[in-house]
């Protein structure tokens, strides 16, 4: 059972360059290292995860966005200052890279929906955090991109795979063999975020979308996300079963009758989760 939504203190991790808090059903990480436009060092990867990881325990909270501290970007990309000690050969690169999965791993199968809110910089690991969320909501005038060619970096799969699903691969060649920079209005048109908004409506805009999606029935919610998720896999792959499965928890569910009851008076659903 859900308990009812609470707020706590802001709490952070990575010596406070990742902040996260929750309101009203709502957990928000911050990456909060704005002197390097929110550049992501390893410290910060690890935060995350122990982030979402405290937010994905906690009952109260139905659903997580993801921010960058300032105006000027959401996350850049990494530290390239941490290069030359975490990323200076291709052993180095691996054991960076192992110790940042595990956190871009949870947040791929996140059990609870997430947004990013992005204003200013998207780039590299930046845009690979965005597109491992759920919805992406962009101010105009962001810029995203991914710049492996321009540093000798060969992107990974996991992220390629995403930035494939998104866009189709032709426009992940384009983005990828130029190292180029997009607008958001280019962004949303090629699907790579899924609606762009005045900069000053950007805060507003993505806590609706949040407080909408935290006011729904979490079952059905998870219903959605599995479904999507088997719809993505190759046929031979699909969990036919767990789709079942969560129909059937969804039909016995007291959220269920709830959502019926609510809908024969008249009033707003108040849904517990199960």
């Amino acid at each position: 059972m859900l308990n009812a939504p609470t707020a706590h203190a802001e709490r952070s991790h990575a010596d406070g360059k990742i902040l996260y808090s929750v309101a009203d059903g709502v957990g928000t990480v911050t990456f909060n290292n704005p002197a390097k436009h929110n550049a992501m060092s390893l410290d910060m990867w690890e935060g995350l995860g122990a982030a979402l990881s405290e937010l994905r325990d906690d009952p109260s909270v139905r659903v997580v966005i993801l921010v960058g501290a300032g105006s000027r970007a959401f996350v850049s990309g990494a530290d390239i200052s941490q290069f030359e000690q975490n990323r200076h050969n291709a052993e180095a690169s691996e054991e960076y890279s192992r110790r940042s999965a595990a956190s871009r791993a949870l947040l791929a199968d996140y059990p609870k929906p997430t947004i990013a809110c992005i204003r200013g910089f998207c780039l590299g690991g930046g845009l690979q955090v965005a597109m491992l969320t759920d919805i992406r909501i962009a101010a105009e005038g962001s810029q995203f991109g991914i710049p492996a060619a321009r540093l000798g970096i060969a992107y990974g799969f996991d992220g390629l795979k995403h930035l494939v699903s998104l866009v189709g691969p032709s426009q992940a060649r384009l983005l990828m063999f130029t190292g180029m920079r997009i607008e958001a209005s280019e962004a949303g048109r090629i699907g790579l975020v899924d609606r762009v908004v005045p900069a000053d409506k950007l805060a507003d805009t993505v806590q609706e979308i949040a407080r909408t999606i935290s006011g729904n029935a979490p079952l059905a919610i998870a219903a959605a996300r599995i479904t999507i998720a088997e719809i993505l896999k190759d046929a031979g792959d699909r969990d036919m079963a767990a789709i079942r499965q969560i129909g059937v928890d969804c039909m016995d569910s007291e959220d269920f009758r709830e959502g019926r009851r609510a809908f024969m008076e008249k009033r707003a659903p108040q849904f517990t989760g199960r």
